[in-house]
């Protein structure tokens, strides 16, 4: 369930009792997974988020929430569909890992949304498939995306080509993955970006199909350049989470002015506030582009 913030009021959702009990039926690796997520979801009951004074009304930032995504992406998003006046759909994340700690995970068990979990390491896939066994509305797809084979991918599993959201989170190729899809055309994008590299700083890790993330700072593109990147697309950027690792775009065509701070990367971005004391992953220097 998504625990009721400060800036709106949020129903419950689901049963614990019966969310763990599943849990166990899959063995004691799901059910330990399971219990923390509970445990995050509780604390949030009584733990408030960080509220800047700099975060003007309606920031999505506001609105973090935690169930099973990593950084308050549960409460994000159902704000962000609440505005659109979308209550169910359909989602397609890349980079779910075993689908139990992700964006799109309790719009799959919670609220009946159909769904397309992707991940590339076929003993983690394994895992994915077990978990989602008895959710007939999600499909499970074992592949390493790349730039190249994304299109073909959504086409060879039949996903819409206005799919309500599209998550990607790689540790690498994200940029080129998104700028690589132009038949579709999700209505929502969160996507990971490398908070370090503050805006206007535009800086895109250069294209490797074959690229393994090590746990450093070498991964992905700076905020400022995939909100570029969204605006040549036709998407705002409408939001990033508070730890800086998400940000969350909206195709323009769906809102009116108002709906959305629309207020440029310099306002959205969030600095890193994870890995070592909280600031962010070790430096390393490796080949970009400033685009």
């Amino acid at each position: 369930m998504l625990p009721v913030q400060a800036e709106t009021s949020l129903p419950e959702y689901g049963s614990l009792r019966r969310r763990l009990a599943g849990a166990w039926r899959h063995g004691p690796r799901s059910f330990l997974i399971q219990l923390l997520r509970v445990a995050r979801a509780t604390e949030t009951l009584v733990y408030r988020y960080p509220k800047p004074a700099a975060w003007k009304e309606g920031d999505l930032r506001r609105f973090e929430a935690s169930v099973y995504s990593q950084n308050g992406e549960d409460g994000i998003i159902r704000e962000i569909f609440q505005r659109l006046k979308i209550d169910r759909g359909v989602f397609v994340e890349v980079g779910a890992e075993w689908g139990m700690e992700c964006n799109c995970a309790r719009l799959a068990r919670e609220e009946g949304w159909r769904g397309y979990f992707v991940e590339g390491d076929p003993r983690v896939f394994e895992g994915l498939k077990a978990n989602y066994r008895d959710f007939p509305e999600v499909t499970c797809i074992n592949a390493w995306v790349t730039a190249g084979n994304i299109e073909g991918l959504l086409a060879a599993h039949g996903v819409p080509l206005e799919p309500q959201l599209l998550t990607i989170d790689i540790d690498g190729n994200d940029y080129w993955v998104w700028r690589a899809i132009e038949s579709w055309r999700p209505m929502v994008v969160a996507i990971e970006y490398n908070a370090s590299y503050p805006p206007p700083r535009r800086w895109v890790m250069a294209r490797n199909d074959a690229h393994v993330w090590k746990g450093t700072n070498y991964f992905g593109a700076s905020l400022s350049s995939l909100e570029a990147l969204g605006q040549a697309k036709g998407y705002a950027l409408v939001g990033t989470d508070s730890r800086g690792v998400n940000a969350f775009f909206v195709r323009q065509d769906l809102f009116d002015p108002g709906l959305f701070l629309v207020e440029g990367a310099a306002y959205h971005y969030s600095p890193p506030r994870y890995g070592f004391f909280g600031r962010g992953h070790r430096r390393v220097n490796g080949p970009y582009e400033a685009i």
